[in-house]
């Protein structure tokens, strides 16, 4: 007798395989920014720079531009005397050639003078009066100096498609003269809660109900993926208002997130409410991983529908593992990955054959990074607030003893 699906629990990795087999990689929607709004964006194409960088050989130190075989040979003892034909200041064009026997003063920056081909620091030279300075030490030709294409040359892939801009990434678009970009517009993501028990944020608790807190982190973690959530609210414990509800979502929008119903109590709707959807329905119901084992990954229509646990610790968990990487591919990216390494503060327990994932807060001691277990329940968003980062236990391993080297991703 076959094992029912919820049941038979999945690896993270052989679920997201699943999963990923029915997304086709984006950018799915584009759209052109400035780049002022440029910084986190997904570029949805490739950058080249329209010209060459820096376009004229420059300096890079404060000194004489120099012809450097004027140079060779000089010491201290007997240094290369020099003719100074002019000066060239940051942002003026050098309008003269040097002459064999002659320098130009110049500045960090500025553009050599025809027939220069290196600069002598100025800590190396000594002015002698009546228009000459004394070289104690040779140069090579094309020290302290840049190119003009040193750079980028011309037609060069500044930026590949796919690449999450950085500030030094628009800084390098800026100075190729590269004012407008186009990105991958983030995937549209209904955020929907189910169950009779939640109540909105600001109503008053009674006995028995709880605040609708996954609502609002999820749209954050959305916001934060680089997506466009679009808030569904709550809708009750019934599978004909549920069906209809996630219906009336995925056809506004490119995913589903539901947070709640997806364990298999009675009253646990969200399963079938997801498989009424579309082929192919229900791919996984139940990842070998904690917190988060009773999560749903669905397709239907081509668009990514995901049943996330509803205590918060394992909502936000599984959202990271599978709905945060999902959004990445629409837009034609991964998931940005901060990781630190540390040493584990305390011993933690697991059980083989899942994965788990503990909360821990960072410190230093001694000079030494720890990474503390937060120990919580997966119902309390407190662990969470109290956390930096996460530490994951691969299935295979029975636990991690204190002072064990980890990797701790950060949130």
């Amino acid at each position: 007798m076959a094992l029912p699906l919820f049941l038979s629990l999945v690896p993270p990795a052989e679920a997201w395989r699943r999963l990923e087999e029915h997304l086709d990689r984006g950018p799915h929607e584009v759209e052109t920014v400035g780049l002022f709004e440029a910084c986190g964006r997904v570029l949805a194409e490739d950058v080249t720079s329209p010209g060459d960088l820096p376009g004229f050989p420059r300096s890079t130190v404060d000194g004489f531009a120099v012809r450097a075989r004027d140079t060779f040979g000089a010491t201290d003892s007997l240094p290369a005397l020099l003719a100074i034909a002019g000066e060239v200041r940051m942002g003026e064009t050098a309008r003269f050639a040097l002459e064999p026997g002659k320098c130009a003063r110049i500045a960090t920056g500025a553009m050599l003078p025809q027939g220069a081909d290196a600069v002598v620091m100025v800590e190396t030279t000594e002015e002698m009066g009546s228009g000459l300075i004394a070289v104690a030490k040779p140069v090579a030709p094309g020290e302290n100096v840049v190119g003009p294409a040193e750079d980028v040359a011309k037609g060069d892939v500044l930026l590949q498609r796919g690449r999450r801009l950085r500030p030094q990434d628009i800084g390098a678009l800026a100075a190729a003269g590269v004012s407008r970009v186009r990105v991958a517009a983030g995937p549209k993501v209904a955020i929907m809660s189910t169950g009779d028990e939640l109540v909105e944020v600001s109503d008053a608790l009674l006995p028995g109900k709880v605040r609708d807190t996954n609502s609002y982190s999820l749209y954050a973690a959305v916001l934060a993926a680089g997506a466009r959530p679009v808030a569904a609210g709550i809708v009750r414990d019934d599978y004909r208002e549920v069906a209809s509800a996630m219906r009336e979502q995925l056809a506004r929008a490119d995913m589903l997130v539901v947070s709640g119903g997806s364990s298999i109590g009675t009253r646990d709707l969200a399963r079938d409410a997801i498989d009424s959807l579309g082929p192919p329905g229900v791919l996984v119901h139940g990842v070998a991983v904690r917190p988060g084992k009773p999560t749903i990954l669905a397709v239907a229509g081509g668009k990514p529908v995901f049943g996330l646990p509803g205590h918060p610790v394992s909502c936000l968990t599984i959202f990271r593992l599978f709905v945060e990487p999902a959004i990445a591919r629409w837009m034609g990216t991964a998931p940005e990955r901060r990781e630190v390494e540390a040493r584990l503060g305390a011993n933690v327990a697991s059980v083989a054959g899942r994965e788990d994932y503990i909360g821990v807060k960072i410190s230093v001691r001694d000079g030494v990074r720890w990474a503390d277990p937060v120990f919580t329940k997966s119902a309390l968003i407190s662990g969470l607030v109290a956390s930096d980062g996460v530490v994951r236990v691969p299935a295979e391993v029975e636990g991690i003893e204190k002072g064990a080297p980890v990797t701790v991703t950060l949130f």
